[in-house]
């Protein structure tokens, strides 16, 4: 999966010693800019990729490859969003994935008054796609 945005900030690295030997983690911060209401995604970089995206500055455009994986601990589940690839944002489009078409369903809505006078019976129909 592709994000574009304004990288806005990045976060320290960490260190630590695992069972394979010293590892390196760090992270950054981008906003997208061509929805309506912008999106702060964080971003984690392991190994290599670290010094892929910190030669980036704060405000400048960028173009993120990344994955995204659920893994589960003592019966909580945790996400992380992985970049494994990060480059400078060219053409300026804030998102190389389109999204998803805003079709909103229609709502028909027809008021027909009950029988007996106090309570009101309405017949919606919707169009939902939506699983709950």
């Amino acid at each position: 999966m592709d994000i574009s945005g304004k990288l806005s900030l990045h976060l320290p690295i960490t260190t630590g010693e695992g069972k394979n030997g010293t590892w390196q983690k760090s992270g950054f911060v981008v906003e997208t800019s061509n929805e309506k209401y912008p999106k702060k995604v964080c971003f984690t970089t392991w190994g290599d990729t670290i010094a892929q995206s910190q030669v980036f500055q704060a405000g400048e455009e960028v173009k993120v490859s990344f994955d995204v994986e659920s893994r589960e601990y003592q019966g909580k589940w945790y996400s992380d969003i992985k970049a494994w690839k990060v480059e400078r944002n060219v053409g300026g489009t804030a998102n190389a994935a389109p999204a998803a078409p805003q079709n909103f369903p229609k709502n028909n809505t027809s008021e027909t008054p009950a029988s007996s006078g106090t309570s009101e019976s309405f017949n919606v129909t919707q169009d939902d796609d939506l699983p709950f």
